[in-house]
């Protein structure tokens, strides 16, 4: 693809495209849902995961910064057949994650405006929003990448807004949840299902070097917006959460209207004036949730392309817009599966916080498994491709590089185990688990098939 794509993302691009990407408003209240001991969690993962995931990243998308990202770590490692599986749930996991962001935006929607509205006017919403994202996902980057950049602004405002708020409310009647020592530390029990969402929270740093060749300087703007987001992302996240536990007694944290639950309880004491700060920041919210799936489809869509411009998938994947050079048909794909998805939900689930809650667990659990190729691909690039020239290097002796690669395999799969964990109030965990895993096989069948199909002939991709 090199020669199709315009260079046009500089460092501040690549800052607030990743902190866009990372911060994640839609599962912000879930996390806040696991209690204090979220604190623990987002502690422990920053440094034994988040802090390695993002090092391992920033050498690969130094050391390769072609177009397809992910795709191209892992086809250098272990050829093509794991790349396009890769790249399949790369892509669809985005395909199915949109639905259920767009259910929180729905829901979010209904709070501020229209508290009596229905499920089905709800999946609607979801639906028209999942359209929206693909048209502006189909015009030209150097337009679209404003969205993620107001959005990383946003997200940041409302979560230092959520901390503010937090202190504001202990002040007055002190903080909504137990603080005493036990409570921070860590225990087995339901809460534990939304603990896969912290280390889902922290991914995302590879997605800007999917469009690889439409940075600038990518072998040095890479690593430093990896770094310098990193730390930002953190803190606002614990922000985030602190706000939530501040205000809101866990039994009454919504994992769809959490956030804006927060700021309207706080809000609710200043009259007029405290409807409106609710309702700039609801809206804000809002265009949150939208900034956060155009980033994502960004990536996710230019990593299917790639894959069909090597000829590893069908034609229309890798089809780009005549005007703007945007996988088009990538995109239109992804609004079909995800307008399905809604519509079937609609009809298995009566609450829209349930229909949230399997898409989003069915999506991450998708997205999480190529994560699972990544950080032994980076190993075996350290081994058989010394060669290739590293701007930046992760530091350490080998057998740090090992730990720090290990570790990164181990909380994804712990994550992946996870989410076979149903979260309380669950009506039947058998048919949870059977839909969860049933699809997910699914999926992956359904990617199998294709590269079955088109590994042998290139040239029907053409």
């Amino acid at each position: 693809m090199e020669g199709k794509y315009k260079r046009v993302l500089n460092y501040w691009d690549l800052f607030f495209f990743t902190v866009c990407a990372i911060l994640v408003m839609d599962t912000v209240a879930a996390s806040a849902g696991i209690g204090n001991q979220s604190y623990f969690w987002w502690i422990l993962t920053l440094f034994l995961f988040f802090i390695p995931y993002g090092l391992i990243t920033a050498e690969l998308g130094s050391a390769w910064p072609s177009q397809g990202g992910i795709y191209v770590w892992v086809k250098e490692a272990f050829g093509e057949g794991w790349a396009v599986m890769t790249s399949w749930l790369y892509w669809i996991n985005v395909a199915f994650w949109m639905p259920s962001v767009y259910m929180l935006f729905s829901g979010t929607l209904a709070s501020l405006f229209f508290p009596d509205l229905s499920t089905w006017w709800q999946v609607a919403i979801a639906i028209i929003m999942t359209w929206v994202t693909v048209l502006l996902g189909i015009v030209a980057l150097e337009k679209s990448k404003w969205v993620p950049n107001l959005g990383a602004i946003l997200k940041a405002l409302i979560m230092i807004f959520l901390g503010v708020l937090g202190i504001a409310w202990i002040a007055k009647g002190g903080y909504a949840n137990p603080g005493g020592v036990g409570d921070f530390l860590p225990t087995w029990s339901n809460t534990l299902a939304f603990l896969p969402v912290v280390v889902y929270n922290y991914m995302g740093f590879e997605l800007m070097s999917s469009a690889g060749e439409e940075i600038k300087n990518p072998q040095k703007n890479v690593p430093k917006a990896i770094i310098f987001s990193g730390i930002v992302i953190f803190l606002l996240y614990v922000l985030g959460t602190f706000g939530i536990l501040s205000v809101l007694p866990l039994e009454k944290i919504s994992i769809v209207t959490g956030i804006i639950d927060s700021i309207k309880e706080v809000m609710s004491n200043f009259g007029t004036a405290g409807e409106v700060v609710s309702i700039a920041f609801g809206i804000a919210i809002l265009y949150s949730f939208l900034a956060n799936m155009v980033t994502w489809s960004i990536g996710a869509n230019r990593v299917v392309a790639s894959t069909a411009e090597d000829g590893k998938l069908p034609r229309f994947f890798g089809h780009l817009h005549s005007k703007f050079k945007t996988p088009d048909y990538a995109y239109i794909a992804m609004g079909i599966l995800g307008s399905l998805l809604l519509v079937g939900n609609g009809f298995l689930q009566e609450s829209p916080a349930n229909i949230f809650w399997q898409i989003f667990a069915l999506s991450s659990l998708i997205f999480l498994l190529p994560y699972l190729l990544m950080f032994p691909a980076f190993l075996k690039l350290r081994a058989s491709r010394a060669e290739v020239s590293r701007p930046y290097r992760v530091p350490g002796p080998k057998w740090l590089i090992w730990v720090m690669a290990c570790l990164g395999e181990f909380f994804i799969a712990l994550a992946c185990i996870f989410f076979f964990m149903p979260p309380e109030g669950t009506e039947n965990v058998l048919i949870y688990e059977l839909q969860l895993g049933g699809l997910t096989i699914l999926v992956l069948i359904i990617g199998l098939v294709l590269y079955l199909a088109y590994r042998k002939n290139p040239l029907k991709s053409q």
